[in-house]
């Protein structure tokens, strides 16, 4: 109904409290082919962004998430058709957030369950961690119609290059097996400092992360006994050689946090623009420099990957963005 407000005297100016925000109430969500196969922890986790992952936690175990009426664990498998329904959750009251705008980025393969891009350096691939939003978060916003968008695998906000983003529930399952069982390769064109050795050709390192006493999360080489030690795998190829530096392959069989950038550090050859595990003087000079190079130098520039649906082996390749082309051939 409308209000009419006739022009009448000021009144004396009071304080109006607005209404009290509407109370959160319970939700019933039907499970659809791009959820079919998730388990329900995840499923929710999706649902109550910005909840906790201690209280997702709390209200299964305590019996209010419900499947089909019925209760259900934390790794209760949905099928298309289920009804989950999700208790009221109230979230304390956040200061508003910038929305992701929309983006587009280039495409290097599509079709009805993927989608590969060459992610520009410097973009996130998600938000957090200080970041307000990522390729995924400005991927929907540009596709607002598309029903499942989600990353298959991650790359650091430094590094550029080829990125899966599934379009089904099923492509990003079988996506991620294929990572885990280590049946693709990546692999990465990284410049570092120097003469790399010949010999030089496996790395098997483990890596450890930690927490460093600036708070940002570091990686450092590890011994296998280490309780936290993970074992980390990277193969290099000597592409090029120039006074100044050298031009890798680097292919990894296991795709831990920061392992290239680690490895090849650890090896006393840093990777050049590496604004963490790097050389941070020689990178000042080369930013400052004639070449005006200012990026880290480690680029995704193929995958070899089993397609999710027809099974077609693929591979995927993103040319060196100009800026490193230049740099590596003078």
């Amino acid at each position: 109904m409308k209000r009419i407000i006739e022009a009448a005297p000021s009144p004396p100016a009071t304080t109006q409290t607005p209404p009290p925000a509407a109370a959160p109430a319970v939700r019933r969500v039907t499970v659809d082919e791009g959820s079919a196969g998730q388990r329900l922890d995840n499923f929710l986790l999706r649902e109550l962004k910005g909840v906790p992952k201690t209280h997702v936690y709390r209200v299964i175990r305590a019996g209010e998430v419900r499947v089909n009426k019925g209760r259900a664990q934390a790794d209760t498998r949905l099928e298309i058709g289920d009804e989950v329904r999700i208790p009221p959750v109230r979230l304390p009251e956040r200061a508003a957030q910038p929305e992701a705008p929309p983006r587009e980025f280039p495409v290097v393969f599509e079709d009805d369950h993927l989608l590969v891009i060459d992610k520009p350096a410097g973009v996130a691939v998600h938000g957090g961690s200080g970041v307000s939003f990522g390729v995924i978060e400005q991927l929907r916003r540009a596709r607002p119609t598309a029903k499942f968008l989600e990353l298959v695998h991650r790359l650091d906000k430094e590094t550029s290059g080829l990125l899966m983003i599934a379009k089904k529930r099923s492509a990003l399952v079988a996506l991620q097996d294929q990572l885990r069982e280590r049946e693709t390769g990546k692999t990465y064109a990284a410049l570092v400092w120097g003469d790399w050795p010949a010999k030089l050709k496996v790395i098997d390192v483990p890596l450890v992360k930690f927490v460093g006493g600036d708070g940002e999360r570091w990686v450092r080489p590890g011994k296998a006994e280490e309780e936290d030690a993970k074992r980390s795998i990277s193969l290099v190829k000597v592409v090029q050689r120039t006074p100044q530096f050298s031009l890798l392959d680097v292919t990894i069989k296991t795709g831990r946090t920061h392992q290239i950038r680690v490895h090849l550090q650890q090896a006393g050859h840093a990777i050049v623009g590496d604004p963490k595990y790097g050389d941070f003087e020689r990178n000042r000079e080369l930013a400052r420099g004639p070449a005006k190079f200012d990026r880290m130098f480690l680029h995704a520039r193929q995958l070899r990957v089993v397609h999710p649906a027809t099974g077609a082996e693929m591979t995927l390749e993103a040319p060196l963005p100009p800026e490193c082309a230049n740099l590596a051939n003078p």
